[in-house]
Formats: C-alpha cells, sequence, structure tokens
C-alpha cells in the first residue's frame, strides 16, 4: 500500500501582523550562532519593523522592501548598512514563508530585490598607517596593563582580528608553521575557521605579555587588577572595546565608534 505524501500547505497571507513580525524575528535571531550577529541582524529588523508598521500597511513583498531601501538610500546611509538590514529583512521573509505566515512567492519576489552598489571604496571608520602607529607607540609605563594593552592592539591590527576571535584565543591556538607563527584554526564569524598569519613584531608584542604574566596555558588575555595581579578566565568583548578607545583618546584618535 503506498504512502500518501502531504503536500506542505502554501500560505496565502500577503501581510503581516505585529505577532507575525515578532515570531519571524525570533527564529531569525534564534538561526544565528554568533552573540555579535544577533545584535546586528536584532537591531536590524527592529528597524524595519518600525517603519514597516508606521506606513499603509501593504503586502509584504519586493515592492514593501524597495520601498524601505529607497528610505534607508535618504538616510544617507553606507552602502554597506544598507546591504546588512536588507539581508536581514530577506532572512525574516524566508522564515515567515517557512512558518507558514506568508505566501512563498512574495518571500521569492523580495529575494531580488538588490542591494545598494558599492564603489570600490572603504567605508566606516579606518585607521591610517599613522593612527595605527600612534596607538601602539604611545609611551609604555611598563605596568602589567600596559603591557597586555599592547599585545592586544597588535593582535588586533596586525592579525586583524575581531574582538570575540581576541578574546577566546588561548596558547595552544598560536604554533609554528614553515618558521613562522601563525593562528590555525581560528573559529570566527559565520563558522569560518581560518589560520592567520602572525608578524613578528606582533609576536614580540605578544611574549612581552606572556612572560610578565607567566600565563603557561588557557586563555593568553586576563583581567589585571590595580597592583599588577592577573585574575579571572578571561577578558570580555567590552573590556577589549574600553581600552582601544582609552588608547585612541590618549593618542588624539576621535574616529573610532563601538
Amino acid at each position: 500500500m503506498s504512502q500518501k505524501r502531504k503536500n506542505k500547505i502554501r500560505s496565502t497571507r500577503n501581510s503581516l501582523r505585529l505577532p507575525d513580525l515578532d515570531q519571524s524575528k525570533h527564529s531569525v535571531l534564534q538561526s544565528l550562532g554568533s552573540a555579535a550577529s544577533k545584535r546586528t541582524y536584532g537591531a536590524a529588523i527592529e528597524d524595519f519593523i518600525t517603519w514597516y508598521c508606521s506606513e499603509p500597511r501593504l503586502a509584504f513583498g519586493r515592492t514593501v522592501v524597495l520601498r524601505y531601501r529607497y528610505e534607508l538610500e535618504n538616510r544617507r546611509l553606507a552602502p554597506a548598512t544598507i546591504n546588512l538590514r536588507l539581508a536581514a529583512v530577506r532572512r525574516l521573509a524566508y522564515e515567515a514563508s517557512d512558518n507558514g505566515l506568508l505566501n512563498p512567492d512574495l518571500a521569492a519576489g523580495i529575494r531580488r530585490v538588490k542591494g545598494a552598489k558599492r564603489l570600490g571604496m572603504r567605508l566606516g571608520n579606518w585607521l591610517t598607517i599613522d593612527q595605527g602607529r600612534r596607538l601602539l607607540n604611545l609611551p609604555a609605563s611598563g605596568s602589567m596593563r600596559d603591557r597586555r594593552d599592547r599585545a592586544i592592539l597588535a593582535l588586533l591590527l596586525g592579525c586583524g582580528l575581531r574582538r570575540a576571535e581576541l578574546t577566546g584565543l588561548k596558547l595552544s591556538d598560536f604554533q609554528q608553521r614553515d618558521e613562522r607563527w601563525v593562528i590555525v584554526n581560528l573559529f570566527g564569524k559565520g563558522g569560518h575557521i581560518r589560520t592567520v598569519p602572525v608578524p613578528y613584531w606582533v609576536k614580540e608584542a605578544l611574549d612581552v605579555w606572556l612572560s610578565a604574566s607567566d600565563i603557561k596555558e588557557g586563555a593568553i588575555f586576563r583581567r589585571v587588577t590595580k597592583r599588577g595581579k592577573i585574575w579571572g578566565p578571561k577578558i570580555s568583548e567590552k573590556l577589549v572595546w574600553w581600552i582601544v578607545r582609552d588608547r585612541a583618546r590618549r593618542a588624539g584618535i576621535d574616529n573610532l565608534r563601538q
């Protein structure tokens, strides 16, 4: 006796109510593994929901998303920011479709909305070479915190690490390959795993900190008391931001943001 296949019911709904939007937002955030991605997508989806609910309730499809893109462009947001907001809206639409809250044809139309064009220029706040040198070459106090903070800045600038990647570094992550130091199997954003070369001047700054702190295993960067005592399992991403901001202020750099 043959089994009957149950066809998935296609939703015919073309608009979303606030409870539907909240449910779809929750589904999107649950599908993300990175805490940073959850914060970014959560803020982007919340911005869209605020805009969508303030507009005349039209079908949640390609036309509405195009209007939202024009709204973002009128705010003079950077193309990278606009494209991130649109990516969040696309995921919102597909989660709504998968949950039977939105017509799949409307979700497919949203996918075809093109993002903002990038003109091949760097966007956001970028440090110049001179500013990077000023951050690293601040007068050293010789304190335990100063040695740690300089090693942190060296890894951020020399290896291009994110805060979450830096705070999770362990001694075992540093290995020698072909007579040079690298960070192996670095687990980054989106689940990507890569090997990162470590310049010699970055390794020198790191060795100064490790020698002073006498850390032999586990997380490389720990909290330091005012008296120079090492404590805690590891530092937080928030502390990394405060360290960078403080050194930028001392170096006369005012174009950094969180």
